[in-house]
Order: C-alpha cells, then structure tokens, then sequence
C-alpha cells in the first residue's frame, strides 16, 4: 500500500468541473456541412480507429521484448496515454498545436480550449473536406502513440507516476510545438518547406531524442550494470504487436492525406513497401553477419522501415520506398549493434530504431520529393537535381534534434524534481507489475 495521493484525481475533478461550465460546455450553434465530403469522412473515421489501434499495438511490441517482471507495467505506460493524453488535447493539446500562431512556433492556448469552436468550427484549412473535430481527433491519435513511444527507452525502472507527469509536460513542451512548426500552415518549418507527411519529425524524431535524453537520465538499469539483462519475455507478443503497428500505419500515413484520394492509395503503397524491404533488410544484413534469422529481428526491421517511410510517405514513389526500407533498417541494424557495445541503456533500442529511423526518412524525403507524386510539392528533391528542399531538411533536421533532445531533457529534470522518475533498487529488482501495480504475469 503506498501513500495516498489525492492531487491528480483534484485535477481531473477542476477539469471535469470547468468542463460543464457554460462558456465550455461547446454546445454547438450550427454544425458546418458545407463543402464536406462523406467518403473523406468516412475514410478518415476508420483512419483516426486504425491510428488509435497502433498504441495498443505498441503495447505487445513493448510488452514482449521486456523481461516478464515488466511485462504489464511497460504495456500500461502505453495504454495510460490513452486516457492521459485524449484528456489533455481536448483541453489545451489541440490548441497549442493547431491553434491561431503565435510567432509560428506555438498554437494560443485559448484558441479551442476546452474543444470550445471544433465541434461547430469551419474544417481546418489543410482538410476542408472533413469536420474539425474529425480532423482533431485525428490528430489526437499521433499525439497519444508519441510519449508512448519514449517508454520503452526507459523500461524496467521508471517510477510510473512520474512517467504521467513527463508524458503532460512532453505533450505540453515537445510535441504541441514540433506538431505547431510542421503541420500549421503558419509554422515556421511549414512555411520554409520543410515536408513531414505523417509524423518524421513530429512522432519519431521528437519520441527518439526524447528516449535518447531519458535513456541518459535514468541512468543504466542494474541488470545492464551487471550484464545480467534477461531474455525477452514473450516472442508471440512482439509478432501481435508488429501486426497491429502496421495494421494502423495505414490510417498512420494513408490517412494523413485526409481524404480518400488517390494520394492516400500512394502512402498505403509506400508504406506496405517500406515495411517489407525493411523486415528483410534487417534480417539479411544479420544473416551476412552470420546470425539467424530471428522472428524478433523481422519485427523490429519491419517498425524500423514504418517509421522512415512516414514523412515521406505521400511524396515519393513506391520504388523510392524499397530503398528507404532497406537503408533505413541497416542503418538502424548497426546503430543498435554498436549502442550494445556502449554503456548507454536505452533498453529497447528507441534511438536506434525511432529516431535514427525517422532522420532517415526525413533526410530521403529531401532526396525522393516528387511533384508527380504531391502537388504540394512546390520543390523537389535532391534526386531531381534540386537542392533547396533538401538543405532545408538537413537545417530541420539540426534543428528538430536540439529542440527535441534538449527540452525533453529539461522535461525529464523538471519531472524528477516533482517526483523521483527512477524507482528504487528494491523495486527494480523485484519488477514494476508488483513495485508500480500489484498486478503480475501468470506464466503457463
């Protein structure tokens, strides 16, 4: 029985309290239909489930390759986001990320507090053809999977309350501003052509830098100290949630073209493509360096070759997307052998995988940009003898890294200064389903 903590349910209480206030009760005056597209809806419905489902995905992606002391409480670090992060983009999330700008680098806080204007609110610019609380919620979904993503950096001894408040100060400082800079049209990276499709710099390159930073910060667990690290727990799990990841990376990319266009026909492609020439790469480069092919090591590939397709994804053709899968999961192949080699514990290759695996993506959607592809393409890339588009990315990318990596970093100081992220030795070794939860893994 640990101390009673009566400051979070408070909190949830105001909110729930100025939540059925009358000037926030969003009452809609006069729904807009005009102008909307009922296949785009209909699309972008299944899309936003699909996305959802990926966190759940990640889940047994995590939750499998931990060791079966940690198996529930590293699956709950992703199933909490759902509630902890839905709550806080229909307060102020929503509104910092895609709220009136402020100087291009962060949404006005007041601009659909408390969802006030979206349910009644004219479609967001970029999505004309689908209400703005679909379109909101939509985005939600890409909100919800990122702090989740961070987790499995930090695995095995991160106190889970303090992980609920990194995940709000994360949303709140990293992710509503990087979401702001790309996919606002009065961003700044927006307005110098910088092109994220689905979430390059927004999900992976924020999630890794930030699980590079907690990586560090947490410290190296006991087992990694004492080369004692335990095998993963459960196999099956990490195939179920391979599954599901890239079941939902389909609403992932195809939906973020918002709309059932022939453009989100392209990202589906690309992203299948990716994923596949990924899967085999990571397995084929380890068989060349005499290892077996391993059900984990596909897995991993396969992730790796989602996550560098995203940003690309609805500007470059599926050819484009065997190279990118293929380079990519090498890349992150040997990063993930050489991160075994250091004392740096990110216990389930985060940096390796997410953030080098979205760098990637982003540097070879400045290469393989193509108008024929996205007329939003105004230039192209390096592969079509421009180099403007390209250069922008390489500034984004020094730039993205900084901001993500550095106030992750403060995110994660802040944290432990309110709550102590690193739970003791005790509870280390004893597991976090029995230190965090009382809850653990029944074995056959």
């Amino acid at each position: 029985m640990q101390k009673p903590n009566y400051i979070p349910l408070a909190v949830l209480l105001v909110l729930a309290v100025i939540a059925i206030l009358p000037q926030f009760m969003g009452v809609p005056t006069q729904i807009v239909t005009e102008g909307l597209n009922t296949g785009d809806m209909a699309w972008m419905l299944i899309a936003t489930a699909l996305v959802l489902l990926m966190t759940p995905g990640l889940a047994y992606f995590y939750g499998g390759m931990v060791n079966n002391k940690n198996v529930i409480s590293t699956m709950l670090q992703s199933f909490i986001a759902m509630g902890v992060i839905s709550v806080l983009w229909v307060v102020c999330g929503f509104s910092l990320a895609f709220g009136e700008s402020i100087g291009g680098f962060i949404g006005n806080p007041a601009t659909f507090f408390m969802f006030n204007g979206v349910v009644d609110g004219k479609p967001w610019s970029l999505a004309s053809t689908i209400p703005l609380v679909l379109f909101a919620f939509f985005q939600l979904k890409f909100a919800v999977i990122t702090p989740a993503l961070v987790t499995g950096s930090m695995a095995e001894r991160i106190n889970f309350r303090s992980y609920v408040l990194f995940m709000v100060l994360f949303c709140i400082f990293v992710y509503a501003p990087l979401a702001h800079w790309t996919w606002h049209p009065d961003g700044f990276l927006f307005k110098r052509g910088v092109l994220d499709f689905a979430g390059g710099t927004v999900v992976h390159m924020s999630a890794g830098w930030a699980a590079l930073a907690g990586a560090l910060y947490l410290k190296r667990r006991r087992a990694h100290v004492e080369a004692n690290i335990a095998p993963p727990a459960n196999i099956p799990f990490v195939l179920l949630g391979t599954g599901l990841l890239w079941f939902g990376w389909f609403g992932f990319n195809a939906g973020s073209a918002v709309g059932a266009s022939s453009l989100s026909a392209i990202a589906l492609a690309t992203t299948h493509t990716a994923a596949a020439a990924a899967g085999l790469a990571w397995v084929l480069f380890d068989a060349a360096k005499g290892k077996k092919v391993s059900a984990l090591g596909f897995c991993i590939g396969a992730v790796v070759g989602l996550v560098a397709i995203t940003p690309a994804a609805g500007f470059v053709t599926v050819p484009s997307a065997i190279f990118i899968g293929t380079i990519a999961a090498i890349t992150s192949n040997f990063l993930a052998h050489l991160r075994t080699k250091s004392t740096l514990d990110d216990t389930l290759d985060v940096f390796p995988c997410h953030g080098v695996g979205g760098m990637v993506g982003m540097v070879m959607t400045g290469i393989f940009a193509s108008k024929g592809i996205n007329a939003a393409v105004t230039v192209e890339g390096l592969a079509f003898g421009e180099t403007g588009l390209f250069i922008e990315h390489l500034i984004a990318l020094v730039v993205v890294s900084a901001f993500a990596f550095g106030m992750s970093y403060l995110v994660l100081k802040v944290t432990d200064l309110i709550l102590p992220l690193r739970v003791s030795e005790e509870d280390e070794k004893v597991g976090l389903d029995v230190s965090q939860h009382d809850e653990f893994l029944i074995e056959a």
